[in-house]
């Protein structure tokens, strides 16, 4: 039987082989959710000149309370650069409007009195306004060529907003990992099949594909295969092909467990295969040159566990992003009595709610690693570290929310 690996070596383990993929040319506005894979430099400064942050009158020099000026021009946004200023004469100037030559500060329009399209008269709060004064100068935010996004920035809609100000109609992001699904089992029918006596519907593929979609990822689903060494075989082999495939079932210790001696003949390397958690311990993990392969034990909550855990950060991170097995993970408080564990780190599914600045979490312990429902209901992973006593409601807990 394997000796289980502490989770945090499992990680180590699984980390090493999942590098960020090579980099490619994605449209900008198809790149939500990707990571970029070198920097992008700023094509213009930011501001692209020196523009007024408030509407109201470009001055050269202080003003008196009472004071009256000449309104010589109006500066709106978008006018370009080049008007100088004649003082004593002031311009109308609107918010983003580049400031005219001879101009040092800017009167907001709430500190004026009577004003029209050819006259000015400023109000006591006008004099509060020194050199600079409602002013952002050229290049105050961004130089030319200063970095606009560093390498592994994740495009979020509002990181993808600076491209589109720099004019960059592609970004350089990592490419997306193509991913293969398997399941195995005799025992499996598909979901629309009705089950004769013994058999089960998959729950595996529609979970892993939903869960994929939710990092923006397009799983191929490749088939059911049987409890026959040549079967499994085909299929494994197609799904060598990508940079992931996830295997469901068949990893255990029984007479039909065949993945790991499929894996072995097809070239791949074995890099572990029993894990201290429950549910999930039988997790196998192997590499090959084109790719790794995940082997999910066949139960329907240790699949869900062993993806929030292993597959998700390791398909991060061959996105580009730097995840962690744990990494993310919250303090809470227990809304009800937490089991303790054994020898292995438990993981239970959750509810969670944020109540008074905290977030609240309710186990739902499950009455086994078959229980799906108690995993399907789950948003959240609540850990329980091996050794741990029961805790009470009202304890510290750590938590790992899945949406």
């Amino acid at each position: 039987m394997p000796t289980p690996i502490p989770p945090d070596e499992a990680w180590r383990r699984i980390a090493a082989r999942c590098s960020p993929l090579p980099a490619q040319a994605a449209e900008r506005r198809s790149a939500l959710g990707r990571v970029l894979a070198s920097p992008l430099p700023a094509t213009v400064d930011v501001p692209a000149a020196d523009v007024s942050a408030m509407d109201g009158y470009a001055v050269a020099g202080p003003v008196g309370a009472g004071e009256a000026r000449q309104v010589a021009a109006t500066i709106a946004a978008g006018d370009a650069p080049g008007y100088a200023l004649a003082p004593p004469a002031v311009a109308r100037i609107m918010t983003g409007a580049p400031v005219p030559g001879g101009a040092d500060r800017v009167v907001p329009v709430e500190a004026t009195a009577a004003r029209d399209r050819a006259q000015v008269t400023f109000e006591a709060a006008a004099a509060a306004a020194g050199p600079g004064e409602h002013i952002r100068r050229r290049g105050e935010i961004l130089r030319r060529g200063e970095p606009l996004l560093p390498a592994g920035a994740l495009l979020t809609p509002g990181a993808l907003a600076l491209p589109a100000t720099h004019g960059y109609g592609e970004v350089p992001v990592h490419r997306e990992p193509s991913v293969a699904i398997v399941t195995t089992g005799d025992e499996v029918v598909p979901p629309e099949a009705e089950p004769a006596p013994g058999q089960l519907r998959d729950s595996h593929t529609d979970f892993l594909t939903a869960a994929g979609a939710s990092l923006g990822l397009r799983f191929q689903p490749l088939g059911i295969a049987p409890d026959r060494e040549e079967a499994l075989e085909l299929l494994v082999e197609s799904g060598l092909g990508c940079d992931v495939l996830l295997l469901c079932g068949g990893v255990s210790m029984g007479e039909f467990d065949l993945v790991e001696g499929v894996l072995a003949r097809l070239g791949c390397r074995a890099e572990l295969d029993a894990v201290a958690i429950q549910p999930g311990q039988p997790l196998v993990f192997a590499s090959h040159p084109g790719g790794i392969v995940f082997g999910l034990p066949g139960n329907p909550a240790s699949v869900m566990v062993n993806f929030w855990l292993f597959v998700r950060p390791a398909l991060l991170r061959l996105m580009g992003v730097a995840a962690s097995w744990w990494g993310g993970a919250l303090a809470g408080t227990l809304a009800r009595p937490l089991p303790g564990a054994g020898g292995r780190d438990r993981f239970l599914a959750a509810g969670i709610e944020a109540r008074d600045g905290a977030l609240l979490v309710t186990p739902y312990p499950p009455k086994g690693s078959h229980d799906l429902a108690a995993y399907a209901h789950g948003t959240a992973l609540v850990r329980v570290r091996a050794g741990a006593a029961p805790a009470p409601a009202g304890a510290a807990c750590e938590v790992l929310l899945l949406v």
